[in-house]
This record gives C-alpha cells, sequence and structure tokens, in this order.
C-alpha cells in the first residue's frame, strides 16, 4: 500500500508546486482538497484531478479569509472523512522596497504567505488530531536565508514562515503531527515566469531569462516544480517519521554558494 493510499490532503494553491504536489500525491492515491484564488487554474486542476481515486474538490477560496479557509477544511473533511496533511504552497510576490511597499501590498504578502499557514493550521490540526496525527509541509524560499534587494515584504514572510514551522512543529509534536519547511531556489512557476517577463517583456525571451536565473545555481539551472513535489512528498510519508521542525533546501546548491568569491 502507498503511504497516501486513505489519506487527505489540503493544499493551498492550485498553480506552480501546488499543482506539481497535488498531481504527486493524487497518483499515490490521496484524496486532494484543494484551494486557490485563481478560477481558471482552479479549474484546469480539476480537470486533471478528476480522473484520480479517490478524487479531489478544488475550492475557489481566498486562503487569507478565516471564513473561506475553514469552510475549506469542513467541506474536505465530510467529502473525505477527515485530514491528514496539509501543504501550504499559495503565495503573492509583491517587489518594493521598505518604502516604496505600500501597507496594502504589505499586509496582502503577510496574510497570503503567513496568515494562510496559521488558520490551515487553525482549523485543520484538530482534524489531524482526530486521525492520530499526520504531517504538515509549509513552501518558504532561500529568500528567508539571504534575500535580494527589492522583496522586503516577500523575503520578510519567508523568514516568518520558518519560524512558523519550527512553532508549529515543537506544539504539535507530542500529538503526532510534523512540521517541515522546504525552500525552494528559481523554480519554473508563474511567479517566476513573471519574473521573468517583467525584466524581458515578451515571451521569446522568458527561456533566456530562465537560463541567466538558473545561471546563478551551481547545478546550472533553474528547478522544476516536480522536483519540489518529490520532497514535499518524501516530506509528507512515513519515510520521513523523524523529521520534524526542519527546513530542507531545494536550491540547486545556490545558498550554499552565497559569499563565496
Amino acid at each position: 500500500m502507498s503511504d497516501f493510499e486513505n489519506k487527505v490532503a489540503l493544499i493551498t494553491g492550485t498553480t506552480g508546486i501546488a499543482l506539481a504536489t497535488a498531481r504527486r500525491l493524487a497518483q499515490a492515491g490521496a484524496a486532494i482538497i484543494a484551494c486557490g484564488i485563481d478560477r481558471a487554474a482552479n479549474s484546469a486542476m480539476k480537470a486533471e484531478l478528476e480522473s484520480f481515486e479517490p478524487g479531489a474538490r478544488v475550492l475557489d477560496i481566498d486562503v487569507s479569509v478565516a471564513d473561506q479557509v475553514r469552510d475549506a477544511v469542513a467541506a474536505g473533511v465530510e467529502r473525505f472523512g477527515g485530514l491528514d496533511i496539509i501543504v501550504n504552497s499559495a503565495a503573492v510576490h509583491p517587489y518594493g522596497t521598505a518604502t516604496t511597499t505600500d501597507w496594502e501590498t504589505w499586509n496582502r504578502a503577510m496574510t497570503v504567505n503567513v496568515g494562510s499557514i496559521y488558520l490551515t493550521a487553525h482549523f485543520g490540526i484538530p482534524e489531524m488530531i482526530k486521525r492520530g496525527g499526520g504531517a504538515i509541509v509549509n513552501v518558504a524560499s532561500v529568500q528567508g536565508f539571504a534575500c535580494q534587494q527589492n522583496v522586503a515584504a516577500y523575503a520578510t514572510t519567508k523568514g516568518a514562515i520558518h519560524t512558523l514551522t519550527r512553532s508549529l512543529a515543537l506544539d504539535y509534536a507530542a500529538s503526532g503531527i510534523r512540521v517541515n519547511s522546504v525552500s525552494p531556489g528559481s523554480i519554473r512557476t508563474p511567479i517566476l515566469e513573471k519574473a521573468a517577463r517583467g525584466e524581458n517583456g515578451s515571451d521569446a525571451d522568458v527561456e533566456e531569462a530562465y537560463r541567466r536565473f538558473g545561471a546563478a545555481h551551481p547545478l546550472g539551472r533553474i528547478g522544476e516544480p516536480e522536483e519540489v513535489a518529490e520532497l514535499i512528498a518524501f516530506l509528507c510519508s512515513s519515510k520521513a517519521g523523524f523529521c520534524t521542525g526542519a527546513d530542507y533546501k531545494i536550491d540547486g546548491g545556490l545558498t550554499a554558494g552565497i559569499g563565496v568569491k
């Protein structure tokens, strides 16, 4: 039997790493509850996952709104009978410094990137405890360790995710819930594509931007969402049964070489 048969996974986000993770867990037999604000992406995920058993429910919600997250957890529990796994991947990526980022943008980054993790824990952990435990994986970033310029809000949220991960791990270890984070480098996602288009302004130059981004990583390329999904699946599985309160970098060696001339 797969580690994920008879398991129910709540995933925030419906593109990029979230989509790849939903696909990976569904292929291994997990029921999926996915939450996102992008209705087109939600529809695409639903169409892709509907052929897998025991099924998927993709909900159009804003994961920074408490009542909507509460209802998503309840809907998933009603449909599939419980909750075993939470993967927090939803994020926004504003650019700006402390002086160029307005208060609304700052708050939106905090409530989506960090607040949604609090909300899925707040409403989801009681359901996981009923099942005897489970696993939570939060998608952070290498920006939480060593950030670039002009990403004050985004980098701050990713550092906060590292801290919240450790706090949750300590608070719920006795309940059999393991909590870890992953910190990707540059990954082929809509967020990275937006960065590439912002720099170059044309579809023809996106792959060239990816090659340039990849050159900053010792492995010489950007990562793929499926590679991150494999790490997340491992951390959600029984094979990672002694792993909690930790962050796992998946960055092609990027942070290993920072500061090396």
